[in-house]
C-alpha cells in the first residue's frame, strides 16, 4: 500500500484513463482531471503513513476531517474540485452506467465488472482521509451528494450499489475510533472492489429507525447481536455490514463481518432497486469482539445525525433520477407529434414539465442546504427532515408524471420511466442504509 500512496493519482491515470474502457467511452480527459486531485494528495501521504504505522492503535477518537467551508457562511457555490469531480462522474454515468441500466434491472443483478469500473474511477479514495491513505482533505457531505446525484442520473439502482460500500467508509471515517479506521479503511484502498453495506431497515410496520427490534448485548468476548434487517443491497455478497442495533436502550452501530457465525442472507426482491439485489440479513446470536461497536461508548457518535445523513443520501439519489427523467422527457415531448403538433405545445404537458423542473430545483437546494450545514458543523436535523419530506413527495410525483407523459409507452419497458417510477418509490418507505 505504501507504493500506492505516493502515486494515487498516477495509479488512477494509468489504470483507468489508459484502459480500453476509457478509450471506448471517451472518459480519458475527465478522469485525468479527477486523477489530478488524487495525485496532489498522494505526494503528501508518505510521511504521514509512516508515522501512522508506528502509532499504536487504541480506542481514542479516530481521524476527523475538518469542515470544508467557513462556519456560518451559507455558500452553495461549487468549488473547482467539485466541478472537476462532477465532470468525471457525469461522463461516467452517461457513457457507462446508463447503457447498463436496462439489462441490470432485467437480470436483477449487477453487470459483470461494474463495481470494478466504479472503483477505477477513483471515488473510493475520496471517502478516506489523506492521513489514512486516501485523498479526502475535508469533511464534505455536499461533494458526496453531488457524486450520488450524478451516478443516479445514470441509474438509481446501480448508483445505490456503487454508493453502498462508500457509505460504510463515510460512517467509519465520521464516527469510528482510530483503531477501527486503521483496521477497516485499507479495504477501500485495495486493487479490488470492497463490498459493504449499512443495514438499518426492519420489516415491522411503521418502522422508525430509533425503535429497533435488532438488539446487542454485552458478552465476555464483546457483543451478541440478534435480529433481522431488510432491503440490504448487494445480494449477500458483502464482506462487511454496518448494522444498527439497540444497545443499553440506545441505538448504536456494529461492524459485522459477513463470515461471522450466525450471519446469513436471503434474497428478497423488492418492487424497485432490482440491480442492487436487495434481501434480508439475518443475525442469529452473532458473536462480535469488543471493538465491533462503531466509535466508543463515550465518543462523539450521534445516531440521529447518522440517520439524517443517510436520508440526505437517498435524497441525492432521487434528485439525480428525477433530473434524468426530466432530461429524457423534454426532447420526447418536443418530438412526439399528436394532432399535427408536438405534444409540448399543449399547456397541460408544458405545465407538467415546468412543475417538474421547479420541484427538482427545490429538492436540490433543500438537499444542498442541509448538506452545507452538516459540513459546517452546524445543526442540520430540521433541514434534513424537510429535504427528505420534500424529496419523498415530489420524487414520487415526478416518477408518476414521467410515466403519464409517455402515455402507453410509459407502461412498457421500451422506455425507462417505469423503472424510475419503481425505484423512486423507495424514498417514502426506507430509513437509513446510506451515509453521506
Amino acid at each position: 500500500m505504501a507504493k500506492d500512496i505516493q502515486g494515487i493519482g498516477l495509479g488512477l491515470a494509468s489504470r483507468f484513463a489508459g484502459s480500453e474502457l476509457a478509450q471506448k467511452t471517451g472518459l480519458r480527459k475527465p478522469v485525468e482531471k479527477l486523477a489530478y486531485l488524487g495525485t496532489r494528495a498522494g505526494f503528501r501521504l508518505a510521511g504521514s503513513f509512516i508515522k501512522r504505522k508506528e502509532r499504536p492503535t487504541d480506542s481514542s477518537p479516530g481521524e476527523r476531517l475538518p469542515n470544508s467551508r467557513e462556519k456560518n457562511l451559507f455558500d452553495l457555490t461549487l468549488t473547482e474540485e467539485q466541478l472537476m469531480i462532477r465532470d468525471s462522474v457525469q461522463a461516467f454515468a452517461r457513457d457507462v452506467v446508463r447503457p447498463l441500466a436496462h439489462d441490470a434491472d432485467e437480470l436483477k443483478n449487477l453487470p459483470d465488472g461494474y463495481l470494478q469500473q466504479t472503483m477505477e474511477l477513483g471515488l473510493n479514495l475520496f471517502a478516506v482521509p489523506e492521513s489514512l491513505g486516501g485523498a479526502a482533505q475535508s469533511y464534505s457531505p455536499t461533494t458526496s451528494a453531488l457524486i450520488a446525484e450524478d451516478l443516479a442520473w445514470g441509474d438509481f439502482s446501480l448508483a445505490l450499489s456503487a454508493q453502498a460500500p462508500v457509505a460504510v467508509a463515510n460512517a467509519i471515517v465520521r464516527w469510528g475510533t482510530r483503531a477501527q479506521q486503521e483496521k477497516w479503511l485499507p479495504l477501500w484502498l485495495s486493487e479490488t472492489p470492497v463490498l459493504a453495506a449499512i443495514a438499518v431497515q426492519e420489516s415491522g410496520a411503521l418502522f422508525r429507525p430509533r425503535d429497533l427490534a435488532t438488539t446487542a448485548k454485552s458478552s465476555r468476548q464483546g457483543f451478541v447481536l440478534k435480529g433481522e434487517k431488510t432491503l440490504v443491497p448487494l445480494a449477500g455478497n458483502a464482506s462487511l455490514y454496518l448494522v444498527a442495533a439497540l444497545y443499553d436502550g440506545k441505538p448504536r452501530l456494529f461492524l459485522v463481518p459477513a463470515d461471522a457465525k450466525g450471519v446469513s442472507f436471503t434474497a428478497s426482491q423488492a418492487m424497485g432497486l432490482k440491480a442492487a439485489a436487495t434481501g434480508t440479513l439475518q443475525l442469529d446470536a452473532v458473536q462480535l469482539p469488543a471493538d465491533a461497536l462503531l466509535g466508543d461508548e463515550k465518543g462523539d457518535f450521534d445516531y440521529q445525525a447518522f440517520i439524517d445523513l443517510g436520508q440526505l443520501h437517498w435524497c441525492a439519489l432521487a434528485v439525480g433520477t428525477c433530473q434524468a427523467a426530466l432530461d429524457y422527457l423534454i426532447p420526447y415531448c418536443n418530438e412526439r407529434i399528436a394532432f399535427g403538433e408536438p405534444i409540448s405545445h399543449r399547456q397541460s404537458v408544458a405545465f407538467m414539465l415546468a412543475d417538474m423542473a421547479t420541484e427538482i430545483e427545490g429538492m436540490r437546494l433543500m438537499l444542498w442546504r442541509a448538506a452545507a450545514r452538516a459540513e459546517q458543523g452546524m445543526s442540520f436535523h430540521r433541514e434534513a427532515m424537510l429535504a427528505h419530506l420534500l424529496c419523498a413527495e415530489k420524487a414520487m410525483k415526478i416518477g408518476t408524471d414521467a410515466v403519464q407523459l409517455l402515455g402507453g409507452h410509459g407502461f412498457t419497458k421500451e422506455h425507462p420511466a417505469e423503472r424510475w417510477y419503481r425505484d423512486l418509490r423507495v424514498l417514502s418507505c426506507i430509513s437509513g442504509g446510506l451515509h453521506l
